[in-house]
């Protein structure tokens, strides 16, 4: 698909990415079930562990109010609990439940799959090229992790 619309894209590496990742996103796009910020929640518990609250939110790039709403939602729906903090007996931590745990590695696997079928219609040669940009990428992706207080427009989701 092209983008025909110049106030949408404009030149650069930067940019002709987030377009990009922004189509990719879309395709594999959890159907149904979970809310996008839910299904990112979930997946940062599952990738990280359990967090604080305040971290979630954080991460999340949502208000904390915001987020105490829907963790509340996704501890009804069985996905996450609230926990005290080892470290720190007043400190709630939140953490994936093990249906939540299933949820999110069911969806990982579809959206992989969903991946994996778009991969398999490029030529082999262009499967490489991806193959070889994903350390990369990875790279990219952790360096926003570097930073103990990453900047708003940094910090990962």
């Amino acid at each position: 698909m092209q983008i025909h619309n110049p106030i949408m894209y404009r030149e650069g590496s930067g940019m002709e990415l987030l377009v990009v990742l922004e189509q990719l996103v879309q395709l594999v796009r959890p159907v149904g079930g979970l809310s996008s910020a839910a299904s990112s929640t979930l997946s940062r518990l599952g990738r990280a562990g359990p967090q604080r609250m305040t971290e979630l939110a954080q991460a999340q790039r949502i208000s904390q109010p915001g987020m105490t709403q829907l963790v509340t939602r996704m501890e009804r729906e069985g996905l996450v609990r609230r926990t005290t903090s080892t470290s720190d007996r007043r400190g709630v931590l939140v953490e994936a439940t093990e249906a939540g745990l299933d949820l999110w590695a069911r969806m990982r696997a579809e959206r992989a799959d969903v991946l994996q079928e778009l991969l398999d219609r490029l030529d082999p040669q262009d499967q490489t090229t991806i193959s070889a940009a994903l350390p990369v990428l990875t790279q990219l992706v952790e360096s926003a992790y570097d930073d103990d207080q990453p900047t708003t427009s940094a910090t990962p989701r």
